[in-house]
């Protein structure tokens, strides 16, 4: 098995293919860790371990006179709260007696094959492709009499550690949980950079990456989504690590609420990270007998660079995250209404759109916001799941009808998560939505957040959502979240309670998810949260692709798509091409270049198809046949960041090879053109060295090698904002 407990060294090791992981259970049963990183064979680790008085840092009363052994200084798999530990806490309890303390040691283990479960909560899969086994080792605190069951699952050929914890309260006394961590992780030095996606709407997951410096860093989200200002998602790398070189460390939250991640460097230079749900207003009233379970992190590490741990985590997700059949199938190319139209539209306006787009090869149209209730804006009518007849006076039946007729799939946008005001569900049920009482409530974009914690809430999105989804031919839908959680207290809840809901939200959530996406098989699911507010692994569960971005510049989806490629596959991000000049910049980019962009994802169209000239129709008409043929590559390929946009200006490249390594698909946008400018070489990656290339637009053949060392001149003809494309086959 890749699990072991080894009873004369006190140690567990977990063995991925290239990777070990081993913990050591102390002298005085404390649960510490030893290391992570390159695979080592029947190595005992605890030699790191070295103990020496450290002053100030306390030792536990077990100890005795030992002033060596201290929970302040050494690596530990969950670290206690409140005894002799000063660093980041793994927990927070406030036991029955109104104490704050947790102190954890080993009591027993169990290792077994395939994967533990996460009642309520998405997290990696096994498939029938995989060898996985999981560990779960019990701590407890005999004197709160409370026990904290740590789970592992090691995915031996994915090279993938997953982690998660549970807690569970054996006491007579109710007990309140401030904080659970999902993952702890103790390095023993602190030589690394942290890198994680920051970003606002409209500029989500832009790379950040600075050293590790004596304190705590942190990001994390307190908005009840994973937010476009920070993703869940942290390395921590060496400081010299690249693409190419250095070893990485990856931490991925499968949760899609609030979040936060922190990073320790501490007064001996070494380093703690830590990764849960954000403990800001969160207390979980645990009575005698009850349990909490924390979602699971996805732990990879890779000695070879940064792409390498990308690919990791792309054929993680790609392979054993994604429920939805449809995730393995060639999406449709679809043109959505929005940006067309936006709430100014009637029946005859959708169906000029739909048919100008039959002539570019589009395969779907989208009717997005604006076909139910008095939906002519965005302040009133959420929640009111009933068509607008005015607008459509055949029903959604009758335009899915016509549409399938123009030999087109159809598919619609929903927003169930929240209500207007001005709507018949808020005026028959105003205390259905997250409102503290005596305040009056915050608004974004005009509505209201409904109050996912409640069942009876829970069951009329999932009836009257349902009821929509079966009245017509629908293949697609987009759900989308258009702002976030405040005023969040629920009038069902106790007050001792209260301090649960940003949780019970997102298992509500969940819940909705399961009972209306996944018993939909055939339905693809979009997610959207404005853009890219909410692109995260839990999400991806329920929803193959997430739209990346409501920015739809082609010039700062460069960077939004660079930056989600760290971890999210390329198969999960929704990118469209829309008009130019952009509606949100202002800037005019040639639609080759449009197209070029979008394809770096699930290629769409965001425009007005009525508007458009033959000449442009012709060329994405060119675009989306080259998309077909680049499919596989695209979805399934490796990929390859073949320049960092933060650092080099003059162009972005980008290359998906096969598993085989026998195509590629290179491209490249100019960003910036001077006159009479120096050659500029785009080097690939990924190819055989030995084995000979066919690059299109060159004559001859070349070996991999050749390609990768000395690269492709960049056409000099090219000027700024122009894209090009080299599909590269072994002959």
């Amino acid at each position: 098995m890749s699990v072991r407990y080894i009873e004369s060294k006190k140690t567990f090791m977990l063995q991925t293919r290239n990777t070990t992981y081993q913990m050591k259970i102390s002298d005085y049963g404390y649960l510490l860790h030893l290391y992570y990183g390159e695979r080592m064979e029947d190595e005992d680790l605890s030699y790191l371990i070295q103990l020496q008085d450290r002053g100030f840092s306390p030792n536990p009363n077990e100890a005795g006179n030992d002033r060596t052994f201290s929970l302040d200084v050494l690596p530990q798999e969950f670290s206690s709260d409140g005894c002799c530990d000063y660093r980041l806490s793994s927990i927070e309890i406030k036991n029955g007696d109104g104490s704050y303390a947790f102190v954890g040691k080993f009591v027993k283990y169990a290792i077994y094959s395939g994967k533990y479960a996460l009642e309520g909560l998405p997290s990696l899969r096994v498939t029938e492709q995989d060898t996985a086994d999981t560990l779960e080792i019990w701590l407890e605190d005999k004197v709160s009499q409370l026990t904290v069951v740590l789970c592992y699952c090691v995915f031996e050929e994915k090279d993938i550690i997953t982690r998660a914890a549970m807690v569970v309260n054996q006491s007579a006394d109710t007990i309140y949980l401030n904080r659970l961590m999902s993952v702890t992780m103790d390095f023993m030095d602190s030589e690394y950079d942290f890198i994680h996606l920051d970003g606002r709407h409209t500029m989500e997951r832009e790379l950040s990456r600075s050293p590790l410096s004596y304190g705590i860093q942190t990001i994390g989200s307190f908005r009840g989504a994973s937010s476009h200002q920070h993703n869940p998602f942290a390395v921590l790398c060496d400081r010299d690590a690249n693409e190419d070189y250095g070893r990485c460390y990856g931490f991925s939250f499968v949760y899609s609420g609030n979040f936060v991640c922190k990073v320790e460097k501490d007064q001996y230079d070494q380093a703690r990270i830590i990764m849960g749900i954000h403990p800001k207003h969160f207390s979980f009233q645990l009575k005698s007998g009850e349990s909490f379970t924390a979602p699971e992190v996805v732990l990879a590490y890779s000695g070879k660079g940064l792409t390498h741990l990308s690919h990791m985590y792309h054929n993680a997700y790609r392979e054993n995250l994604c429920r939805s059949p449809l995730a393995k199938e060639m999406r449709p190319i679809l043109i959505n209404s929005w940006e067309a139209a936006y709430f100014n539209f009637d029946e005859k306006k959708l169906l000029e759109i739909a048919e100008a787009a039959v002539s570019m090869g589009v395969e779907m149209f989208v009717l997005d916001d604006g076909w139910f209730g008095n939906r002519n804006s965005d302040n009133a009518a959420l929640g009111d799941w009933v068509v607008n007849t005015e607008k459509l006076p055949g029903g959604l039946k009758g335009l899915s009808d016509k549409i399938h007729n123009m030999g087109l799939k159809f598919g619609i946008w929903i927003e169930p998560e929240m209500v207007s005001e001005d709507s018949e569900l808020y005026r028959q049920h105003p205390d259905w939505c997250l409102q503290i009482p005596s305040r009056q409530p915050s608004r974004g974009r005009f509505q209201l957040v409904l109050d996912l914690s409640r069942a009876d809430v829970r069951d009329y999105i999932v009836e009257s959502i349902s009821e929509v989804l079966d009245s017509a031919k629908i293949e697609y839908v987009k759900w989308d979240m258009n702002r976030f959680i405040t005023d969040a207290w629920s009038s069902i809840a106790e007050k001792e309670k209260q301090g649960e809901i940003y949780h019970r939200y997102i298992l509500g959530l969940y819940d909705i998810m399961e009972r209306i996406i996944l018993s939909r098989p055939q339905v693809l699911f979009c997610g959207c949260c404005g853009g890219g507010g909410r692109f995260d692994p839990g999400m991806l569960y329920y929803q193959p692709q997430i739209w990346c971005s409501d920015n739809t510049d082609a010039v700062c989806r460069l960077k939004i798509q660079y930056g989600t490629s760290f971890v999210y596959p390329i198969s999960t991000i929704e990118s469209h091409v829309s008009v130019c000049p952009n509606e949100q910049t202002g800037r005019y980019v040639p639609m080759k270049t449009r197209g070029v962009t979008a394809m770096d994802g699930i290629l769409g169209y965001e425009l007005d198809s009525t508007r458009m000239t033959d000449e442009e129709k012709q060329i994405c008409k060119e675009q989306i046949k080259k998309y077909r043929s680049y499919y596989p590559l695209i979805a399934k390929g490796d990929y390859y960041r073949l320049t960092n946009p933060y650092s080099f200006s003059q162009y972005v490249a980008w290359e998906h090879v096969s598993k085989d390594k026998r195509e590629a698909l290179l491209s490249l946008v100019l960003t910036e053109k001077e006159s009479n400018d120096a050659q500029q070489y785009v080097k690939a990656k990924g190819l055989i060295p030995d084995m000979r290339y066919q690059v299109d637009g060159l004559e001859g053949s070349f070996s991999g090698q050749l390609l990768m060392s000395a690269g492709i001149p960049v056409p000099s003809s090219l000027l700024q904002y122009e894209a090009v494309q080299y599909y590269i086959r072994a002959v």
